[in-house]
């Protein structure tokens, strides 16, 4: 017992210093923050309305924290220079300000196949679950929908410390949010591997909530998403169980000349037909999505791509513009589009607080594919620093 106490000490005070030498790197100076808002009528609104945001451990953390152990917690949404991970140092992109708030864009006439020509006339309404969670999550979204939602991080703990656990909401009016899904990464595993489950309180592979997994190359390079099916390499398979299912990939690359930069990132998703998604059953790792499209195989999938950020004078910051929906500077902000139209935005992420990030989506993406898209942003990626 006196040994795990010191065991259990020593494990402390190694987290404590983490923390402090992350803490001084984030006040380095010259880190680059979010623009300022230059219009006064903005910044006027902007005060009016509010600059505190929730930190966001309530929703499925009520049920595991009592309300002493975890109270209201309020973070400033405004840019500090502590807000930022030790990741973020290179070359963070920010939002840029805009009047229109929280307008969403809708595509024009001609759009690429996976978008059936929405009239860019149609105005875009905010999406709710339909059906049980289990469904929707793995549904794409309907046309003409944007889906806001909300990723938290809980990195409260020594084990969580390295191994947060990922929360995703969908938001709804005044405030209010509805769970969605769970991810957390795996501790013995050769490459990053995380979970993601419907019951916030069950991240085990054994769960009835199980839903997906993300799984990287071992340099951290490459992410594929799947679903809850059994890999075929298994012999095993029973009768009435299926193969699994990928649903995505994401390639960031490699930065081999040590350039400070924004992130670049593809996206490849199964292709669609019908406005339903092709099912992809690879029975080896040449029938991927990735290896598809490096064989230029592009039949049954799509390929995204993060926009470019523009560099501002200005700020001395790359720069896109979220809308409002992301208050604070980070590599990890980034914007999904498809290359035939950079006006419609698949999906977007970004930073509101330390540990609270927006995650938006639209049509062809589900949920689950979006939130595992999030979640290999916040995996550490050494050969694309």
């Amino acid at each position: 017992m006196l040994e795990m106490d010191v065991r259990t000490q020593k494990l402390e005070h190694q987290r404590q210093l983490m923390e402090q030498k992350m803490k001084q790197k984030r006040l380095t100076s010259g880190m680059i923050q979010i623009s300022d808002i230059h219009n006064d009528s903005a910044k006027t609104r902007s005060n009016s309305v509010s600059q505190r945001e929730l930190h966001g451990y309530d929703g499925p953390l009520q049920y595991l924290m009592s309300r002493d152990n975890n109270p209201d917690h309020v973070i400033s949404i405004l840019p500090s220079s502590g807000s930022m991970d030790e990741d973020d140092e290179s070359s963070p992109v920010a939002s840029t300000p805009n009047d229109n708030g929280n307008v969403p864009i809708n595509p024009a006439v001609d759009k690429p196949s996976f978008i059936h020509q929405v009239s860019g006339q149609a105005l875009e309404t905010e999406g709710d679950i339909e059906g049980n969670v289990e469904k929707f999550v793995l549904e794409p979204a309907q046309l003409k929908v944007l889906y806001k939602c909300r990723i938290t991080r809980d990195r409260k703990g020594m084990d969580r410390g390295f191994y947060p656990t990922y929360y995703l909401h969908l938001e709804k009016d005044y405030g209010k949010k509805v769970f969605l899904l769970a991810a957390r990464k795996r501790k013995k595993s050769a490459t990053s591997n995380y979970l993601i489950s419907t019951d916030p309180t069950d991240l085990s592979r054994g769960g009835e909530s199980f839903v997906g997994k993300l799984r990287s190359n071992l340099l951290g390079t490459q992410f594929t998403v799947f679903d809850n099916g059994v890999s075929p390499r298994k012999s095993n398979l029973k009768e009435g169980i299926l193969p699994r299912q990928e649903l995505a990939s994401v390639i960031y690359d490699t930065n081999v000349l040590g350039f400070k930069g924004p992130r670049k990132m593809t996206v490849i998703i199964p292709g669609m037909a019908d406005e339903r998604r092709v099912t992809i059953y690879p029975q080896d790792e040449s029938e991927g999505l990735i290896e598809s499209w490096k064989a230029k195989n592009m039949d049954s999938i799509i390929e995204l791509h993060n926009k470019t950020p523009v560099w501002n004078d200005d700020t001395q910051s790359y720069v896109l513009n979220f809308h409002g929906r992301v208050t604070q500077a980070s590599v990890k902000n980034f914007q999904i589009v498809h290359d035939s139209d950079a006006d419609y935005v698949v999906m977007q992420f970004g930073r509101v607080a330390e540990d609270v990030f927006t995650m938006d989506y639209r049509y062809p993406l589900c949920s689950l594919q979006a939130f595992a898209i999030a979640l290999s942003s916040f995996d550490s990626k050494l050969a694309c620093e």
